[in-house]
């Protein structure tokens, strides 16, 4: 297990005592996974952006997407509701994005809910009962249903896994955590564009919003 107690803290908690322990019941936890999706694996035409993403590239391929597909594996088993988030758009043009997902630069995001890169990865393929919702917002929450499908299911507890950290992430857990759901986001599951992005984002949500925590504690909480 983890030192998840006292990892990630701001300048908030740095003088706080250690939270409680965590204990999910299965029934009553989700495990939410949040847009790793084809596009963001794509090497860009330009050498000089291909290169500048390759560090996350190697992130995601080397310790994300597996570590997703094994947390993933364990939530099953344990029968923990499995829920993917994905960005794509209804309408082709994307008129239905949020502003958001149109302004110029890294977040202009038109993806259309068909095309092959708006997919989620293939190592992450849902099963035929795991829900997916399609999100033209940062938040899975406010942007889609999933507050009133995790209410009907009964669910108060959301484990966070996806990218990226310090965008759609903690738009979630901010969300969540509004909503007074219990947060965990595993942290060896989650990436931002660069670590330095990915770690300051950590501690600003960390013990405020969520509780940040590696795959292997998981297998305790859920125990």
């Amino acid at each position: 297990m983890s030192d998840w107690k006292n990892a990630y803290r701001s300048f908030y908690y740095e003088t706080a005592d250690p939270p409680a322990d965590i204990g999910l019941i299965a029934n009553n936890t989700a495990l939410l996974v949040i847009d790793i999706q084809n596009t963001y694996l794509e090497v860009a035409s330009d050498p000089l952006e291909g290169e500048r993403w390759a560090p996350f590239r190697e992130r995601m391929n080397k310790a994300v997407i597996p570590n997703t597909t094994d947390l993933i594996a364990h939530c099953r088993e344990r029968g923990v509701e499995v829920i993917f988030a994905r960005i794509a758009c209804l309408k082709p043009d994307g008129r239905d994005r949020s502003l958001s997902q149109k302004k110029p630069g890294f977040n202009y995001l038109l993806l259309p809910k068909d095309r092959e890169d708006s997919q989620l990865v293939p190592e992450l393929t849902p099963a035929a009962d795991d829900i997916v919702v399609i999100k033209t917002t940062d938040s899975a929450l406010t942007g889609t249903n999933l507050r009133l499908i995790l209410h009907n299911m009964g669910i108060s507890d959301v484990i966070v896994a996806g990218i990226f950290t310090d965008q759609c992430v903690s738009s979630t857990v901010r969300s969540l955590a509004d909503e007074s759901f219990g947060v965990v986001v595993v942290e060896d599951c989650c990436a931002a564009a660069t670590e330095e992005l990915h770690l300051n984002e950590l501690k600003s949500i960390n013990m405020i919003y969520c509780h940040v925590v590696q795959s292997e504690d998981i297998h305790d909480f859920l125990a």
